[in-house]
């Protein structure tokens, strides 16, 4: 699925995640909300108009970066084998176009304040 969430800073990003809600790739920032929302639309509807670019990080893992055009739109994950990087770009490929959506953007903070939760009974 596509979770999307807003950065410290104010940003907005996009995740997609595996079944077992794994981060897979990470979106670059982006200003507006609706800018993430066209991006994973076009992720969803035209997933093989996109290049997955297999990197080596200085750590000896492997990641990936999604592009089109030569613009880089999303990050993966780190992975220890080329043969778990090549599973990550398969899952995209196999579950990309019926994945749902989350928005998490709008809320501020997810849980309720812990002492909301943890009323003190006197």
């Amino acid at each position: 699925m596509f979770v999307i969430s807003k950065r410290i800073n104010g940003d907005f990003k996009f995740e997609f995640t595996s079944r077992k809600g794994k981060t897979i790739f990470t979106s670059i920032s982006c200003k507006q909300k609706s800018d993430c929302e066209m991006m994973i639309d076009a992720i969803r509807s035209q997933i093989t108009m996109f290049a997955f670019t297999k990197n080596r990080a200085g750590s000896g893992k492997y990641f990936f970066r999604l592009s089109k055009g030569g613009l880089v739109l999303a990050t993966s994950r780190k992975y220890s084998t080329e043969l778990s990087i090549q599973k990550g770009i398969s899952e995209i490929l196999k579950y990309v176009q019926r994945a749902e959506t989350l928005d998490f953007s709008e809320n501020e903070m997810i849980f309720p304040p812990a002492e909301d939760v943890f009323a003190v009974v006197e």
